[in-house]
């Protein structure tokens, strides 16, 4: 446990001052982030006003609050290993991650929660902004607040831990592009990224009830609107805690049949 306590140490020390050295790819990278709940929250709030002041139960405040908790939940919680793990494998990178004495997912998530730590800095303006200028109606209860920072974590680990798992199809196959693209379109209609779930018809709602989707960022961001029950609750923690054991034995099965098929390549 030590030393990999001293692992993540070193790995946080050399990401705050990688990140720093690319502070225009940090401002692009946030521009995206920010831009698409605005978009969303634009067109929603439109739609509601335009159609006698709300959707499915929802008025413009309550698409501001969705849209600007959903902002810093997938903010949170998402990863960009998909898009690196080909490249790696492609390039040759992949070998001297295996060559360290702990797993490769170590240096990953270790990056990932620096890049979010530093992010933050410019995230929470960007939020308390949005709030001003589209004034969201939030107003949760205190126990939804309470219950908001534990799903939050769960989702985080579980969109991780799925993400990281699915990523491995580069161990079988040289371009993933198809696969990736598959995979985030499902995530953007069924984890609530495009509109709430309860604007969806009941089927889509209980597809994405039924897969991951929900899990990784819906949820969340329904509890923290105060739209969820105590009991709907602790389905969702069911959930996601069954989710991510699930993922965590898939990761398992999949990174010892990847690595046996593993060949480097590249320079």
């Amino acid at each position: 446990m030590n030393r990999l306590l001293d692992a993540y140490r070193a790995y946080f020390k050399t990401q705050i001052a990688t990140q720093l050295q690319y502070r225009a790819a940090l401002v692009i990278w946030l521009i995206g982030l920010v831009l698409e709940p605005v978009i969303y929250l634009v067109v929603w709030t439109t739609v509601a006003r335009s159609s006698g002041g709300e959707v499915g139960g929802y008025d413009a405040g309550g698409f501001a609050a969705y849209f600007i908790v959903l902002m810093l939940v997938n903010h949170l919680t998402f990863t960009w290993i998909f898009w690196e793990y080909e490249w790696r494998i492609r390039q040759g990178m992949f070998s001297p991650l295996l060559l360290r004495p702990i797993h490769p997912i170590h240096k990953d998530l270790a990056d990932n929660v620096t890049y979010k730590l530093i992010t933050l800095i410019v995230m929470v303006p960007a939020t308390v902004a949005l709030a001003l200028a589209f004034r969201p109606a939030l107003q949760p209860p205190a126990w939804a607040v309470a219950a908001f920072l534990p799903a939050l974590a769960l989702a985080f680990a579980l969109r991780f831990i799925l993400e990281w798992t699915l990523a491995m199809a580069a161990f079988w196959v040289t371009r993933v592009a198809a696969i990736n693209q598959m995979y985030f379109i499902a995530l953007l209609f069924l984890s609530g990224r495009l509109a709430p779930l309860e604007l969806f018809p009941a089927w889509i709602r209980a597809l994405a009830a039924t897969l991951p989707f929900r899990w990784m960022i819906a949820f969340p961001v329904e509890l923290l609107l105060g739209r969820l029950s105590p009991a709907d609750a602790l389905i969702g923690f069911a959930a996601q805690a069954a989710w991510i054991l699930l993922s965590l034995g898939l990761l398992a099965v999949v990174w010892r049949a990847g690595i046996r098929r593993y060949s480097a390549v590249g320079a």
